[in-house]
C-alpha cells in the first residue's frame, strides 16, 4: 500500500502546546514498522504553529498572522528535529517539504512536486509534509492539513488516506454533546446530510475540525483513494487500518 497517514496537532502535542513524546514515539514506530513491511509511507503533520506556541510559550494561540508565522518558524525546526531524531531510532531517513495552495495550482510545480515525493519513494525516505505557514498568504494557502493530506493522497496516487485525529470518526451527532451519537462506520457518498454532520470547529490549538475532514474525504473519493478517520490517540491503529479492519469512518472511493 502507498499509505497517506495526517496527525493533528490535538493528536501530537499537549494542551500546553509541549510535544507529546510518547504519541509521537509510537507513530514514529509505527509507521517505521508498516515501511519495513513493504509499505510506502508518506506524513503530513500539523504542529508547527502549536509547538511554535509551547516554545515560545504564549498564553494561547495567535490570531494575528505575524504572530503566527514567527511561532511557526520556530516550531516548524522543534518538530522536525523530533521527527528526525525519532524515525532514527528506527533506521529511518526522513524529508522535510513546506508546500502551500500555489504548488498545486501550477502546472510545473505540481509536476515537480510529484517527482520529487516518487523519488523520495523510491530512496526509502519517509517525507513529512506541512503547509508552509510561515510565507503562505490567504492568496495562496491550503488552509488546513487535512486538505493538504487530501491533495498529497489525491497526487500520489495513494491507497489510503488515514486522517488521525482526537475524535474516532464521523458521528450521527457531536458524542461530546450527545450520549446517543453513534459512529458511521463507513461513507458511500457525501450527501448533504453527511456533510451537514460536520458540526464546528477543530481544538483550540489546530485548524481543522470535521468539516474540513469531510472535504478531505471528497477530495479522496473523487480521485480513487479511500479515506479513513481514525482516533490518534493509539497510533498503533494503523495497523489494524492496514489489515483491513473496521475502524473509525470509512469513505469508499469512487471507482
Amino acid at each position: 500500500m502507498r499509505l497517506v497517514v495526517k496527525v493533528g496537532t490535538s493528536t501530537l502535542a499537549h494542551s500546553t502546546g509541549k510535544l507529546n513524546i510518547r504519541r509521537m514515539k509510537s507513530l514514529c514506530e509505527t509507521l517505521a514498522d508498516l515501511k519495513n513491511g513493504g509499505h510506502e509511507v508518506l506524513l503530513v503533520s500539523s504542529g508547527a504553529i502549536g509547538m511554535g506556541v509551547g516554545k515560545l510559550s504564549l498564553p494561547v494561540r495567535p490570531k494575528d498572522i505575524p504572530t503566527k508565522q514567527a511561532a511557526a518558524a520556530v516550531g516548524q525546526c522543534e518538530l522536525m528535529y523530533a521527527y528526525d531524531r525519532t524515525f532514527a531510532e528506527y533506521g529511518q531517513t526522513v524529508a522535510q517539504l513546506l508546500l502551500t495552495g500555489a504548488d498545486f495550482g501550477h502546472e510545473d510545480r505540481l509536476q515537480n512536486l510529484k517527482n520529487t515525493l516518487n523519488r523520495l519513494l523510491e530512496l526509502g525516505v519517509i517525507p513529512i509534509i506541512n503547509e508552509n505557514d510561515t510565507v503562505a498568504t490567504e492568496e495562496i494557502k491550503v488552509g488546513d492539513n487535512d486538505t493538504l493530506s487530501a491533495l498529497v493522497a489525491a497526487n500520489v496516487e495513494a491507497t489510503m488516506l488515514i486522517i488521525l485525529s482526537d475524535i474516532d470518526g464521523l458521528y450521527t451527532a457531536d458524542p461530546k454533546k450527545d450520549n446517543n451519537a453513534v459512529r458511521i462506520e463507513r461513507v458511500e457518498a457525501l450527501t448533504p446530510e453527511v456533510m451537514a454532520l460536520a458540526g464546528g470547529e477543530g481544538s483550540s490549538m489546530g485548524t481543522g475540525g470535521m468539516r474540513t475532514k469531510l472535504r478531505a474525504a471528497e477530495i479522496c473519493m473523487g480521485a480513487g483513494v479511500v479515506a479513513v478517520i481514525a482516533d490518534g490517540a493509539d497510533p498503533t491503529v494503523l495497523y489494524r487500518l492496514v489489515e483491513g479492519e473496521s475502524v473509525g469512518t470509512r469513505f469508499e472511493a469512487k471507482v
